[in-house]
């Protein structure tokens, strides 16, 4: 029998990105007692290992967690380092007990209290918050393996910069916003062609000094307290969740200006090449994979999952779980809930929750010893 390393506290956070610092700041102000699990060396290393060319969609005015505004100008559209260094600086400035390369294995319950087991270490827990994006496990088709292995396959994943690459053609599978950027950046090049087809895009240039100052707080609107589990257009929840977002930074008409040939979606593999919905083989060396994750959570060992195999959740608290919470998962309240701009709306309402549920214990104890002491 494994032997653990145990440690007692009132709440565990798992994961230690924008989601858990959130959670970690409210949890602090409350004064109850925590600690952040996060499986990167580094606070902020989720947004290092990104591909490099990476910048956020929003100025950076509106992409601060709470307590602690962007530095710098809050019109500039920000690196993934700039943002990774952010959050690191963040943890350091409210002292938030982060424990960094601390992988968990798995999470469970036991009587009353939730376990967390990390390598050699277990952490007991009344609470728990798993506060990680439904985005954890790469997702490729069973088909790719079939692939000559002759041709470099990259999930956007791992994609960090065009010098991963094979000279020879490139194709792109998957039109999201991580399939777009990547496309245009490896089209400067590599021949590219690029599969599938868009889910939309915003009609303007979201860098412009119109959109960047007053056309992003509409879009910001609209995610944020429109589009919500509360308003009836919210109805279109289960949609987004299967679909990609619209293109936010590249236009369709940017991929054709780019040199990048569209082409039918990928069905399969004919003599160790892609093969199209068309019947067209193409003759590539590299294929890109920008299509999507699975959500990765086949280490929770408890019945909190539906038919669709996400978790079940009323905004981030699991009913019939009690002390049980998620946040930053896609559409958890808005369509903002798993991005910089709507983590902390989420984070504040779940640990109100928590607080609520420590505080009812804490009148039950008080009232049990008062009964004992008038007996």
């Amino acid at each position: 029998m494994k032997t653990y390393e145990t440690q007692h506290t009132h709440t565990v956070v798992i994961g230690g990105g924008q989601a858990g610092l959130s959670v970690g700041y409210h949890l602090a102000k409350r004064g109850i007692p925590f600690v952040i699990l996060d499986a990167h060396p580094r606070v902020g290393d989720a947004w290092r290992n990104r591909w490099d060319s990476l910048r956020l969609f929003t100025p950076s005015r509106y992409a601060g967690l709470p307590g602690f505004p962007f530095p710098g100008r809050g019109d500039a559209f920000l690196t993934k380092d700039e943002v990774a260094d952010y959050l690191e600086s963040y943890a350091q400035r409210f002292h938030l007990p982060v424990k960094n390369g601390v992988k968990v294995d798995s999470l469970s319950k036991e009587g009353q209290r939730f376990v967390t087991t990390a390598g050699d270490l277990r952490f007991e827990s009344a609470n728990v918050v798993v506060a990680m994006a439904n985005y954890q496990v790469p997702r490729v088709p069973d088909f790719a393996r079939e692939l000559d292995p002759a041709v470099v396959q990259l999930h956007s994943h791992d994609y960090r910069n065009p010098s991963q690459l094979r000279d020879g053609g490139v194709l792109v599978v998957g039109v999201g916003n991580s399939g777009a950027d990547i496309g245009l950046e490896v089209a400067q090049s590599h021949p590219t062609w690029m599969s599938g087809k868009e889910s939309g895009h915003i009609p303007f240039r979201i860098e412009t000094f119109l959109a960047s100052n007053f056309l992003v707080r509409l879009v910001r609107f609209v995610g944020h307290h429109v589009l919500t589990v509360s308003t009836p257009i919210g109805k279109v929840r289960p949609k987004l969740l299967s679909k990609a977002a619209p293109l936010v930074r590249v236009k369709p008409q940017d991929l054709i200006d780019a040199g990048i040939e569209r082409v039918p979606r990928v069905v399969g593999v004919q003599s160790g090449r892609p093969l199209l919905a068309n019947d067209r083989t193409l003759d590539v060396n590299n294929v890109i994979w920008c299509t999507g994750y699975h959500p990765g959570f086949a280490w929770i060992k408890m019945p909190i999952f539906g038919e669709d195999a996400r978790p079940v959740h009323e905004r981030g608290i699991v009913p019939g779980m009690p002390g049980m919470y998620f946040v930053g998962l896609h559409f958890l309240y808005a369509m903002s809930s798993a991005s910089l701009i709507g983590v902390s709306r989420d984070a504040e309402r779940v640990v109100k929750a928590l607080a609520s549920r420590l505080a009812s214990y804490e009148n039950e104890a008080k009232r049990f010893i008062r009964a004992v002491q008038a007996a």
